[in-house]
């Protein structure tokens, strides 16, 4: 087992160099308290003033609270504004009191926006000056600011809207109904989709998606709060079972008419990457068949939706996942980058509009995770990638010409990276396992030019115990990055039970390098003082590790993800501390397939387990995400039913706890209901708890039973 020492004691000398270290985590800490009293202190809404070398953040705990402006080249400071004198100008113009600062955004370096009861203002702060700009109904959802910073579409129920001014509201959509969305997400959010309003750059259009799901089979949401009970119906296109169909709008600000782009057949195609060219000519969207392994990208003419023409396809043996818009360099219409994983990593390519591959801008055995932007000349961008190490996130400049990367993040850690309009100045905001939480000024050579925040330890008081990061060797060579928590004062002496907590599922990394945040870190540390061992360990199918890394479940989920989490359990069993005979395993979702195929797949390895929303059949599941891993039941008849956790139940061990919310609507209720039939008929003892009206999560008070039940079952049967 390969151990990474520069984070082997990190935490095992905090604990030792911090004093007073006698409290103990409760549930309530968990529950309540992960996210701020525990959590590390931060600088609110830092960020850069544009074209500027000062940055600014609130000063939230002084009264009045204030937005401080600095330099990042001296010490000078200087009070902007502060609430009071924002609120008397919202109070002079009829508008009610702020009790704290907005959530603003700078439009320039001396105006910025907010919004406000349904209302958009623009406050001046040099002419401290306040105006209204806009406003959007009560009912408004999914509302998206223009680029002028005047314009506001949203949706009311599945309808689109515009605000152009104040209280001349347009209706751009009519046919919006049970079954007709438009303006919103589709897709089920798969495909880097976030939302289905697309402004262009100079706000004189609006891209929209129509989603068309009357075709999609209706599926019952159960309300036990009516009296009799009711239900509601969502849309839910399992795998295999037909798919809604989706379109893209262009509406005219100026002539008030919808031009539809004629994206053609199959219907049942994924149409993701709505990307606008600078000029407002043309639009740019990535076409997926629904077998997911082959795209094109297609050039549109927004006047009359003709295709002009097809820049390039990808194509892979088991998925092609298009994600990212297109990144236009500023002053060059002709020019942009994307993102591909051609390769074997997720890399950047520059192609021109013809679809000329120009050059690849980034290589090599590691990815590029994100895009930040550009600098003012658009001869340098700004990315995130794994160069350093995949249990790290870094920030880089890639000058566009040469190539040339320059690491700017400065730190072991986790960071976030932020660069003012010239890229000559850097806010590095990171944690690791020893620092909470640090914020930086660096240059464009990564040196720091001054520190501006340095959190201090939100947990010197409690007894923490050691995180490790580790990995180990699958048979065949594989490695895999693991993380372990130890109690506080371990006495390697003893036997110690584990607890394996799980995810395993695409497009997730649970190992990198970072301060305990969230819930869950607070409940592994608790369960540490309870004198359990907390394993993690990233198995094959997950993030940044490239495609064979990630596409080596196609067609077997939860096959090679168990033998993965077992190398891991092979080696914590031959380790004299273990106690080779109590190990449990915890996961939600997608975790809770792991969590119960873990159960049932490994001939009694674990003792104790927990699932929540667990997919039990692929074939219950939603068709975007169980497709692209899985085809469909009809073409992979042995993968389903290889995967299908109805088919092992008769080999349930130990005691397996299953909770799963009624309304929810990602892993439907129907899942784990199947599961409980079947377990019932071959009189397994299974444990099942139903959190009513909760949907993927559970949220609110209810999460404090949730914790308590979790916590209480590994105290009691492991």
């Amino acid at each position: 087992m390969k151990k990474y020492l520069i984070f082997l004691f990190s935490f095992l000398l905090l604990y030792s160099t911090c004093h007073a270290q006698d409290k103990f985590l409760s549930i309530d800490d968990v529950v309540f308290n992960s996210y701020s009293l525990l959590a590390p202190t931060n600088l609110r809404q830092l960020n850069w003033i544009p074209n500027s070398n000062d940055y600014a953040y609130l000063l939230v705990d002084e009264q009045p609270q204030k937005l401080v402006k600095f330099s990042a080249e001296n010490e000078k400071s200087e009070t902007v504004l502060t609430l009071e004198i924002l609120n008397q100008k919202l109070v002079e113009a009829s508008f009610d009191e702020l009790k704290s600062f907005p959530f603003f955004s700078w439009i320039d370096n001396a105006t910025i926006s907010f919004n406000h009861d349904n209302n958009l203002f623009q406050y001046n702060i040099e002419k401290n000056k306040l105006i209204k700009i806009n406003n959007y109904p009560n009912e408004a959802e999914n509302t998206t600011t223009a680029p002028n910073n005047n314009f506001i579409a949203y949706t009311i129920e599945n309808n689109l809207y515009v605000a152009l001014e104040s209280d001349n509201f347009i209706q751009i959509t009519t046919d919006g109904k049970t079954g007709i969305v438009n303006g919103q997400s589709v897709h089920r959010n798969e495909f880097g989709i976030n939302g289905g309003i697309f402004w262009s750059p100079k706000s004189n259009y609006i891209a929209f998606y129509r989603m068309d799901e009357t075709m999609v089979t209706d599926y019952p949401i159960i309300d036990i709060s009516t009296t009799p009970a009711t239900y509601k119906l969502i849309k839910y296109p399992m795998a295999g079972q037909t798919s809604h169909q989706v379109t893209i709008g262009i509406y005219n600000i100026q002539t008030q008419k919808t031009t539809w782009l004629k994206t053609g057949e199959p219907l049942e195609q994924y149409l993701t990457c709505v990307t606008w060219e600078p000029t407002e000519k043309y639009i740019y969207v990535t076409h997926l068949n629904r077998d997911q392994n082959n795209m094109r990208l297609i050039k549109y003419d927004i006047t009359t939706g003709e295709q002009i023409k097809v820049l390039f396809e990808e194509k892979d043996n088991e998925f092609v996942e298009p994600e990212h818009d297109l990144f236009f360099l500023p002053n060059d219409n002709n020019r942009f980058i994307w993102f591909s994983e051609r390769d074997g990593f997720q890399h950047l390519y520059l192609y021109d509009t013809d679809g000329k591959l120009l050059k690849q801008l980034t290589e090599g055995e590691w990815v590029v995770k994100s895009f930040e932007g550009f600098d003012k000349k658009g001869e340098n961008i700004l990315i995130s990638a794994t160069k350093d190490g995949v249990l790290e996130n870094n920030y880089y400049i890639v000058n566009i010409e040469s190539g040339k990367m320059t690491k700017v993040s400065n730190g072991v850690g986790s960071h976030r990276v932020v660069g003012n309009s010239d890229f000559n100045y850097f806010i590095d905001s990171y944690s690791s396992i020893i620092v909470p939480r640090e914020i930086n000024i660096v240059d464009d050579q990564g040196e720091i030019v001054k520190n501006i925040h340095k959190a201090k330890n939100p947990l010197k008081d409690f007894k923490i115990g050691k995180t490790e990061y580790s990995s180990v060797k699958t048979n065949d060579g594989v490695e895999l990055f693991t993380q372990t928590i130890y109690p506080p004062d371990f006495d390697p002496t003893k036997k110690h039970p584990v607890i394996v907590y799980v995810y395993g599922g695409p497009h997730s990394q649970q190992i990198f390098n970072h301060w305990p945040a969230g819930r869950y870190d607070f409940w592994f540390h608790m369960m540490a003082q309870n004198g359990y061992i907390i394993f993690q360990l990233d198995n094959r199918g997950e993030d940044n590790r490239g495609s064979d890394f990630e596409q080596a479940t196609f067609r077997r989920l939860g096959t090679i993800e168990v033998q993965d989490q077992m190398s891991g359990v092979n080696y914590l069993k031959s380790l004299e501390y273990v106690d080779k005979d109590r190990f449990g395993v915890f996961g939600w979702s997608y975790g809770g397939f792991m969590t119960t195929s873990l159960m049932l797949r490994t001939d009694g390895a674990f003792k104790v387990g927990v699932g929540g929303g667990a997919v039990i059949d692929w074939k219950y599941y939603e068709i975007m995400y169980t497709e692209r891993y899985m085809d469909t039941p009809g073409t992979n008849p042995e993968g389903y039913k290889e995967a299908n956790l109805l088919n092992y139940v008769e080999n349930f061990k130990g005691k397996l706890l299953l909770v799963h919310g009624t309304a929810d609507g990602t892993v439907v209720w129907q899942q784990t209901l199947a599961f409980v039939q079947k377990a019932t008929n071959l009189n397994k003892q299974l444990d099942y708890y139903p959190y009513i009206g909760h949907e993927h999560g559970v949220r609110g008070q209810d999460a404090l039973n949730l914790y308590t039940k979790i916590t209480n079952y590994f105290l009691e049967n492991l």
